[in-house]
C-alpha cells in the first residue's frame, strides 16, 4: 500500500504517445515540458509588464541575489555573463521541487533520472568552461597542481577526475534524496492510522489527530527544503564550474 502511495512520486509513469513519432513520453517528461514552456512564457510576461507586483519584486531581487553572491564570488567580474543561466536553473529547480505539494501532481526532482540529468548538465557546463577559458590541455593540466611530484602527478590526477564524477554524483542524489524524504515521511505518518486502525479502531481514529499535526508540520519543512535544495543545487554548480573557469584552480 506505502509502495503504491510513494510510486506515484518515485517512479516515471510511462504514457502511451510518442512526440514527434518516435520519442516516447513519461510523465516527468511531460512535467518537464510544462514546466518549460510555462516559465517562457510567465516570466518574460511579469518582467515586460511588471505585474503582479510582487512576483516582479521578487524575481528582482533573485536575479540581484543570486548574481552577487553566487554567480560573481565565483566566476569573477566575467561572471556577470552566466547569471541569466544561473537564474534559469535556480527557477526551474524551484518550480520542480514544489509541484509535488500541489495534489495529483509530481515532483519531478524527485526521480533519480531528472536529477541525473540535471547533474550531467552541470558536468557539461564544467568541462565547456573549462576547455573554453583554458585550452584543452591547459584543462588537463589544472587537476595538478603546480609543483606535484612527478611520481605523484599521476595518481593525482586520476583521483581529481574521480573526485569531478563523485561531485556530479553527489549533485544528483542530493536532490533526489531531499526531495523524496518529504514525502516518504508523510507517507508513512499518514498510513499509520490505517495500521494502528487494524489492531483497533478506535485506537486508529484516535491516531487521526496526532498523524495530520505531523504530516503538517513535516509539509512546512518541506517548503523550507524546497527552496533550500534550490539554492543549494545552483551554489555547488556555480562552486564547481567556477573552479574550471577559474585560471587559480
Amino acid at each position: 500500500m506505502i509502495e503504491e502511495a510513494l510510486a506515484h512520486h518515485i517512479i516515471d509513469q510511462p504514457i502511451h504517445a510518442r512526440l514527434f513519432g518516435f520519442m516516447p513520453l513519461s510523465a516527468d517528461l511531460v512535467t518537464l515540458f510544462c514546466i518549460t514552456l510555462g516559465l517562457a512564457f510567465l516570466l518574460p510576461a511579469v518582467i515586460k509588464y511588471r505585474k503582479p507586483v510582487l512576483l516582479y519584486t521578487a524575481l528582482e531581487g533573485m536575479v540581484v541575489f543570486l548574481r552577487d553572491d553566487i554567480v560573481m564570488p565565483n566566476f569573477g567580474p566575467k561572471g556577470r555573463a552566466f547569471t541569466p543561466y544561473f537564474c534559469t536553473l535556480f527557477i526551474f529547480i524551484l518550480v520542480s521541487n514544489s509541484l509535488g505539494m500541489v495534489p495529483s501532481l509530481r515532483t519531478i526532482t524527485g526521480s533519480i533520472s531528472v536529477t541525473a540529468a540535471m547533474a550531467a548538465t552541470t558536468f557539461c557546463l564544467i568541462l565547456f568552461l573549462g576547455v573554453k577559458e583554458k585550452g584543452l590541455f591547459g584543462y588537463l593540466k589544472s587537476f595538478v597542481p603546480k609543483g606535484t611530484p612527478a611520481l605523484l602527478a599521476p595518481m593525482l590526477f586520476v583521483l581529481e577526475v574521480i573526485g569531478l564524477f563523485v561531485k556530479m554524483t553527489a549533485l544528483c542524489i542530493r536532490l533526489f534524496a531531499n526531495m523524496i524524504a518529504g514525502h516518504m515521511v508523510v507517507v508513512s505518518i499518514l498510513f499509520l492510522i490505517f495500521i494502528i486502525a487494524g489492531t483497533s479502531k478506535y485506537i486508529g481514529i484516535v491516531t487521526i489527530i496526532p498523524a495530520e499535526a505531523m504530516s503538517l508540520f513535516v509539509n512546512v519543512l518541506e517548503i523550507l527544503v524546497i527552496f533550500i535544495q534550490a539554492y543549494v543545487f545552483t551554489l555547488l554548480t556555480a562552486i564547481f564550474a567556477g573552479e574550471a573557469f577559474s585560471h587559480n584552480h
